[in-house]
């Protein structure tokens, strides 16, 4: 076990905290996770998506527009396709330290 340095640190804003709620409450979907965990590896377009997650194209375009607004997946156009990626690479650590927490027992 780390120990844990205490720290005087100030309470987080009011709206600082609400937009790390919001970032977690991403992860609280299932189909988001799995959608987030596909991304992790490479870009993909809806089609593909939904093909892997086993949903409709209608509910991966809706979860990914969750994602978009919350700048955690972006968008390219190639022709009339669209490819989504994650954002950064915060992101992708979110998820693999969640996934490696949750695998570790």
């Amino acid at each position: 076990m780390v120990p844990r340095e205490r720290s005087h640190r100030a309470a987080l804003d009011q709206r600082t905290a609400g937009q790390v709620a919001e970032l977690f409450r991403a992860f609280s979907d299932t189909s988001r996770v799995r959608l987030i965990s596909l991304l992790a590896d490479r870009e993909m377009n809806v089609r593909a998506l939904a093909e892997a997650v086993g949903v409709s194209e209608s509910a991966v375009s809706h979860h990914l527009r969750g994602l978009r607004q919350m700048r955690l997946v972006q968008p390219r156009k190639d022709g009339r396709q669209v490819y989504y990626v994650l954002d950064d690479d915060h992101v992708a650590a979110l998820f693999r330290q969640g996934l490696d927490h949750v695998q570790h027992g």
